[in-house]
């Protein structure tokens, strides 16, 4: 039965709530070994087995908001705080070019510190020094006429998960000011400036069931993004949700392989949570249908203060030491690292 589905998946790529969330609820071994095999068999027809890396910048660990399962909430006061200056970023950024990288990746909390005239500034500095390069943000929630700006400016992607598809789960992971409804508009307003769009969501956070991930599928079959971020719920000891139960590997994988099965052109990273639960997390995620990676170009000195969840690896390597690492991890799983911008085979900037 469960074979027969994932085969259906892989046909039609598509599946309805209750297949999926079936599927989801009896991940036995071979299940998710199955599901793995048929997704690599996708993602090597469009992509061969090539890995795309993206040079990730964590420039700010401040941030506005209050999200329950995040080490960096405002309310934690143990946090260490951070700002990286225009000049830092941009170092940053020379040596990720050095390093190969062709593809940087701006990532902070919703620090209020960073106006719409510093991101602009920063962007545009970036796409002047380096042009042939994608620029990729991840800092939240803002308005239509914000990311506008920003795209206009020279940011190609933009990273906003939504976390879960599913309003009362929502509310269970985020303070009352935030809201579903409004995240979902802020991705449908980047699909329509023509960013590449990445949405995602987290597996197995507090009280999410196999049918909230199986939402969490089928609303971005709606929002049809470019790229696809999750990975497994990871407690961080100065949030609430400190001793919740860990997301399993086992989940995850599952997951990454469903949604390329659902997605067959999808930019799908196999990320450092994943790599943190496991050694060889993000191995098996490149095996499931993964494509993409994500090592840290951040100053060595602030990587473990961006501590969105305990534990998290690469927090002292250099950025040279970082990217050969994960090379080599690349290589000995049989994949080869792709050095160009890897942009989604469907998108063409407007």
């Amino acid at each position: 039965m469960i074979k027969e589905l994932i085969d259906k998946l892989y046909k039609n790529n598509y599946l309805n709530k209750d297949e999926l969330a079936y599927i989801i609820a009896n991940k036995e071994d071979e299940v998710i070994k199955y599901a793995s095999t048929k997704a690599a068999e996708v993602r090597q027809k469009y992509y061969g087995n090539k890995v795309f890396m993206r040079g990730l910048i964590e420039f700010t660990s401040y941030c506005k908001n209050d999200c329950i399962y995040c080490g960096i909430r405002r309310s934690n006061s143990n946090a260490e705080r951070y700002r990286l200056t225009a000049e830092q970023i941009l170092k940053c950024c020379e040596i990720g070019y050095n390093l190969g990288y062709r593809t940087y990746v701006l990532q902070g909390g919703e620090d209020p510190f960073y106006t719409d005239d510093k991101i602009i500034e920063i962007v545009s500095d970036i796409k002047r020094l380096y042009p042939e390069c994608a620029i990729t943000l991840s800092i939240g929630e803002k308005s239509y006429e914000s990311y506008k700006k920003y795209y206009v400016a020279g940011a190609d992607r933009y990273l906003l998960r939504h976390e879960t598809a599913n309003e009362e789960h929502y509310a269970k992971l985020h303070p009352k000011e935030l809201s579903l409804r409004n995240r979902k508009e802020c991705l449908f307003n980047l699909k329509k400036i023509g960013y590449q769009v990445g949405a995602g969501f987290m597996v197995e956070s507090p009280y999410q069931t196999p049918e909230n991930l199986a939402e969490d599928l089928l609303f971005m079959k709606e929002l049809q993004p470019e790229m696809i971020g999750l990975g497994p719920f990871i407690p961080q000891k100065d949030t609430p949700f400190r001793d919740k139960k860990q997301g399993s590997l086992q989940t995850t994988v599952l997951m990454l392989a469903l949604t390329r099965l659902m997605f067959p052109k999808v930019l799908l990273p196999a990320t450092t949570a994943l790599g943190t639960i496991h050694p060889l997390g993000r191995e098996m995620g490149i095996k499931a249908g993964a494509n993409v990676v994500m090592p840290n170009l951040s100053p060595t000195d602030v990587r473990a203060k961006y501590s969105l969840y305990d534990n998290k690896i690469c927090t002292g390597d250099e950025a040279a030491e970082c990217r050969n690492c994960i090379e080599r991890r690349i290589n000995s799983a049989g994949f080869e690292v792709d050095p160009s911008r890897g942009d989604n085979i469907e998108w063409k900037r407007k």
